[in-house]
């Protein structure tokens, strides 16, 4: 067993911390209240405190970048963060594993493998991809051991409200009511399930063979939103749900008052035409399979 730092605590740092604390290791968590699920070890310090972030990774066999600033701060919190995690992954030796995302490979045609270039231009996707890149350059150079694990939109227990399939979507299910869309219904679209991505962090972190280079977590077949709202329905024995878009207008006059919502032209691209992420790589090499479909989405009900 070993020494497992992680540094945040939200819908996938929480899941991690548990299911490495389930393994056995040791687990510090780290966020900036000092918040964290029971039976780890507790700390509060700022990330981007480089030295900080050192003493505490000190001794650990693998050191977990799983924070989530807001969307509209990171092009001001993103730079010193990562900064302090390359500074602290090469002061202690750590092995270094980033959750990253997709937004960096920007629009595509096809599915998204992990030889894609990073090539979008919006800047908060060149942030994202400046993160990757210089920790590649430290693994090249020596400095560290590092690999970043990417996944489609979130969804699961724990989900937080900007999931797409969150509460925005699942308290309208459960009230027999229309659910209000921002995108369109029926695009396909990956879905990527929260313990699947704490999983294929815990693989990235202990096998060497994931180092110095990213990964997908393996995701199922995309659905729609309004394929995703039929299995729930099957699931539960219930008519499929009504789903109604809100024209685009409309939301863009709502984020006047929402930088949340202000955010969302960013990634319209990404629900307007099929966003599907191959996650084949991941799979063959580490004989890890995605949870099925209709037990991830039971999960999400019942949670």
């Amino acid at each position: 067993m070993g020494k497992h730092v992680v540094v945040g605590s939200g819908q996938v740092g929480t899941h991690l911390a548990t299911k490495l604390l389930a393994q056995g290791h040791e687990v510090t968590v780290v966020t900036r209240s000092g918040s964290g699920p029971a039976g780890v070890h507790k700390v509060a310090a700022d990330v981007a405190d480089r030295a900080r972030l050192t003493e505490v990774a000190k001794g650990a066999d693998v050191l977990y970048n799983c924070v989530n600033p807001q969307y509209h701060r990171w092009l001001t919190d993103w730079p010193p963060m990562a900064e302090s995690f390359l500074g602290a992954a090469e002061a202690t030796g750590a092995v270094l594993v980033i959750l990253g995302n997709l937004y960096p490979y920007g629009p595509v045609k096809g599915p998204m493998t992990e030889d894609l270039p990073l090539a979008s231009a919006t800047p908060k996707a060149q942030v994202r991809a400046k993160i990757w890149n210089d920790a590649l350059a430290a693994h090249k150079a020596g400095r560290i051991r590092t690999t970043e694990v990417r996944g489609s939109d979130y969804f699961g227990p724990g989900a937080t409200d900007q999931s797409h399939l969150g509460g925005r979507f699942l308290v309208p299910f459960r009230a027999g009511k229309t659910i209000q869309l921002v995108f369109p219904a029926d695009v396909p679209h990956s879905w990527t399930y929260l313990p699947d991505v704490a999983d294929a962090l815990i693989v990235a972190g202990t096998d060497e063979r994931a180092w110095g280079r990213p990964w997908h977590v393996p995701t199922s077949d995309p659905l729609s939103f309004r394929q995703v709202g039929e299995r729930m329905a099957a699931i539960e024995g219930r008519p499929a749900p009504k789903l109604a878009t809100l024209p685009w207008p409309l939301v863009q006059a709502m984020g006047l008052f929402s930088p949340m919502v202000r955010e969302l032209k960013h990634v319209r691209y990404q629900f307007t035409a099929p966003y599907v992420l191959d996650s084949s790589a991941f799979q063959r090499t580490f004989g890890v399979a995605p949870t099925p479909v209709d037990e991830a989405l039971a999960a999400t009900l019942e949670a």
